[in-house]
């Protein structure tokens, strides 16, 4: 390789031939770098002073995704078994994957799926066994050059998973990812990409962790998601950076006629978070919903939110975005609501809730609700507050100590956020506010 930090030319090109790539991928990654180095950062939400030249761009740990644990080295299937993930496989899930820096090392299904022409593979390997339906969809929906962040993925991706479910198809159980970052200075760029087609459904899992390195890392993925018609799609994360990752994340849904696109999306760790999993509802009785909860502790800034893009007649949104800021974080809401002309009879709702739990700490609701017809139905409640003094003197007043009164307190707020994940991700969620507060 050449050397290990900092990102150029001979470096991309180092890269797409070690994974021997296709000319056409070369050539858009280093149209990517292009763009990438012409593209200011953003001109919305936290400064971003991310020094490019210190970041480890591929770091490659095995040679490709092995099926059996036991062929995973031992010290990262020891980290893999530690986060719960191994067990959780036996227990709960469809098939699985285990990114570990730029790669996908673990990689498992089972043969149910197989039979049904599923394919869930990294989406390395879809580029070289399905190039066909890979470039139909790679890069359709979120482009390369929307922003400084999608421009440096395109360059640099490596890892994330590709999922194709044919019609008339409906996974039982979840599918899950689980993506790990443990080298200091390291960046991740896995590119996610789904295709649910027609009458067909699927609940995809995402699980983020990463060791605490007293520099920066960075983790800037793109998920691209396509929903068929009457079908469906379930994307649930949750997101435990380390607080030195600056985590700048593009997911989007395309979905049609009558299909519809859920996010769950949980957001407790990293240093700087900026995420809005969107939704364009093309197709006539299109849904789109979010469901996001957002923890912000110290000098950590977390600003999530969702998009809903109203294409087609019929179609319904909803957004709720729970919002917790303690010792001097910062946890806001930015979202945008967009009903076009065409998208009559529409509704849209989004409710933001927020609870400060001191006065160094901060919230802000960013909305932006555009409505272009008569037809259609905006609802949008913002709530700022404090924990409830009287709830919490009655729970004190029961023999609970403060802090256990304050923990049952923020439990509660989050309720409708945990009663949409499954068991085993609502006691993860459980065990890491527990430790947070």
């Amino acid at each position: 390789m050449t050397k290990e930090l900092g990102l150029s030319k001979e470096k991309i090109k180092e890269i797409s031939q070690i994974k021997n790539e296709p000319k056409w991928m070369t050539d858009f990654r280093l149209e990517a770098y292009r763009v990438f180095k012409e593209t200011p950062n953003p001109n919305f939400g936290p400064e971003l002073k991310i020094d490019f030249d210190k970041i480890n761009y591929y770091k490659k740990v095995q040679d490709g995704a092995k099926s059996s644990w036991d062929n995973v080295a031992c010290n990262i299937k020891n980290t893999f078994e530690k986060v719960g993930l191994i067990e959780a496989e036996k227990k709960y899930l469809d098939g699985t994957h285990a990114q570990y820096e730029s790669e996908v090392v673990y990689s498992s299904m089972i043969k149910e799926l197989e039979d049904k022409n599923v394919i869930f593979c990294s989406t390395d390997e879809a580029l070289q066994k399905y190039p066909e339906l890979f470039k139909k969809y790679f890069n359709k929906l979120v482009k390369y050059d929307e922003n400084k962040y999608t421009a440096l993925n395109g360059a640099v991706w490596s890892g994330g998973t590709f999922i194709y479910v044919p019609p008339h198809t409906t996974i039982d159980r979840p599918l899950q990812s689980y993506f790990r970052i443990d080298t200091k200075n390291m960046g991740q760029f896995e590119r996610t990409l789904i295709i649910v087609d027609d009458d067909s459904h699927v609940h995809y899992m995402e699980g983020c962790t990463a060791t605490y390195h007293l520099s920066d890392s960075l983790h800037a993925a793109v998920v691209e998601i396509y929903v068929g018609k009457n079908a469906s799609c379930r994307y649930t994360t949750i997101q435990n950076w380390a607080d030195n990752i600056n985590n700048l994340v593009t997911k989007r849904a395309l979905v049609l006629e009558n299909g519809v696109m859920e996010w769950i999306d949980g957001n407790i760790g990293s240093k700087i978070n900026m995420k809005y999993p969107s939704c364009i509802l093309k197709g006539e009785g299109a849904v789109g919903n979010c469901i996001s909860i957002a923890v912000a502790k110290g000098e950590q800034i977390q600003d999530a939110g969702a998009k809903m893009i109203h294409l087609a007649p019929n179609t319904t949104s909803k957004i709720i975005s729970k919002s917790i800021a303690a010792d001097g974080g910062n946890a806001s809401y930015r979202g945008t609501v967009h009903i076009d002309k065409n998208a009559i009879n529409s509704k849209s709702i989004i409710k933001c809730d927020t609870i400060i739990l001191d006065d160094k700490s901060k919230s802000d609701t960013i909305p932006k609700n555009i409505v272009e017809n008569n037809s259609s139905y905006l609802e949008h409640e913002a709530t700022v507050s404090k924990l409830d003094e009287d709830k919490l003197f009655y729970l004190m007043s029961r023999g609970l100590d403060e802090e256990k009164a304050q923990e049952l307190l923020i439990m509660g707020f989050i309720e409708e956020f945990r009663e949409s994940l499954p068991m085993e991700y609502a006691v993860e969620l459980n065990a890491l506010l527990k430790s947070y507060f």
